[in-house]
């Protein structure tokens, strides 16, 4: 009798599943009474608690603690410089990054809204996350974003962001769709146990503040290492008075949050374009006279969503090439005029890169929307 080759793959894959797994499931043409009553049973991965692919490591080349990330601070939310086909522009990138090191930053944060990684694929994600442990690993601390709205995503992100070697992971609380505090705090706890976490608050963006009680109900976790905060100065006090680490996001606050309400830094988006003055701002005491005399770049450089305005200041600077993907777009004339304005007054010699400022032409610049 000649068998077809329909049936011998459907005998291979019958056989692969083995009884246990096919007796789980009623076969709609059985007449059985153990088929009609066999009920589907959940699968084991979906009921163990934190349950994770086989993708974690026991490498630890590049494994960090808790606590050293909890020591960082001056972090950079690292800008992401783009070719003219829209693909990541490596060789600027590792030129900004290596500015960041020079200038004594202690960490960088890879595809944080300033890095976009809101515009970036998981793979182009990932990849960055990667190839910054691969070329600076042992002279910077990498924390990647690796956070999502959806839960799914962010354990995925996570598990590749330390398989391939990331000190920490920065997770926001999930937006536009929103949670329960619930919810929030089963979110976090997904992530928290794949290694060092920094939680991100920033309510403006994700229409949703993170109060101090998920805060406090997280902390006890061995990888919480603190709360990147924009809410400002009282709650960074509720938090430091409690012990918990925080490093403002509010680069027009973190003077003041640093030196009068505890906070441990920063991290920051000014830090890409005059690392040495931000390290100095943080570290070497009270120093109102350079707060103030930064304020205006800080102020110029949010006058608009961003990264709006650091992708145009770098641009401007030399440091990268003029190359915007959609949906941001470069600031206007009269604030490039500006920003040349700006930089003189704190002096050039005190931003990154070597080039004279620029004002640049709109025609200088290009916007990419497929990419």
């Amino acid at each position: 009798m000649s068998v077809s080759y329909q049936q011998i793959a459907a005998s291979r894959s019958y056989s692969s599943w083995g009884k246990d797994s096919v007796s789980q499931f009623s076969r709609p043409n059985s007449t059985s009474t153990h088929s009609r009553n066999a009920r589907w049973k959940t699968p084991s991965a979906a009921i163990i608690p934190n349950f994770h692919l086989p993708m974690r490591s026991s490498e630890v080349k590049n494994r960090t603690s808790t606590d050293d990330i909890k020591s960082l601070r001056l972090i950079t939310a690292i800008k992401t410089p783009y070719l003219p086909d829209g693909r990541f522009d490596l060789e600027a990138y590792d030129a900004l990054v290596n500015m960041q090191i020079e200038d004594g930053v202690d960490g960088v944060i890879v595809g944080g809204t300033t890095g976009e990684g809101q515009l970036m694929s998981w793979d182009e994600h990932i990849m960055l996350i990667g190839h910054t442990i691969n070329c600076f690993g042992t002279s910077i601390k990498v924390i990647g974003n690796t956070g999502s709205n959806s839960t799914r995503e962010a354990v995925h992100a996570t598990e590749q962001g330390f398989a391939v070697g990331m000190h920490a992971a920065l997770h926001i609380n999930p937006y536009y769709g929103k949670t329960s505090l619930e919810g929030m705090v089963s979110h976090f706890q997904c992530v928290l146990p794949m290694g060092p976490t920094i939680i991100y608050n920033v309510p403006s963006r994700t229409g949703q503040d993170i109060p101090p009680p998920v805060i406090h109900t997280i902390a006890v976790n061995p990888n919480f290492a603190g709360v990147k905060e924009c809410v400002g100065h009282d709650r960074v006090k509720t938090y430091t008075g409690n012990g918990i680490t925080v490093w403002s996001g509010n680069d027009d606050e973190c003077h003041d949050s640093k030196w009068d309400y505890g906070a441990t830094g920063v991290i920051s988006v000014t830090s890409n374009l005059v690392p040495g003055l931000m390290r100095e701002l943080l570290l070497r005491g009270k120093n109102p006279l350079l707060n103030e005399k930064l304020l205006p770049l800080i102020k110029w450089l949010f006058c608009e969503p961003n990264p709006i305005g650091v992708n145009t200041a770098l641009a401007q600077l030399g440091v990268v090439r003029p190359i915007f993907r959609l949906p941001y777009v470069p600031l206007p004339l009269a604030k490039r005029v500006e920003f040349v304005k700006i930089v003189k007054e704190i002096g050039r010699e005190n931003f990154v890169g070597e080039k004279d400022v620029k004002v640049l032409d709109d025609d200088d610049f290009m916007l990419v929307g497929r990419y």
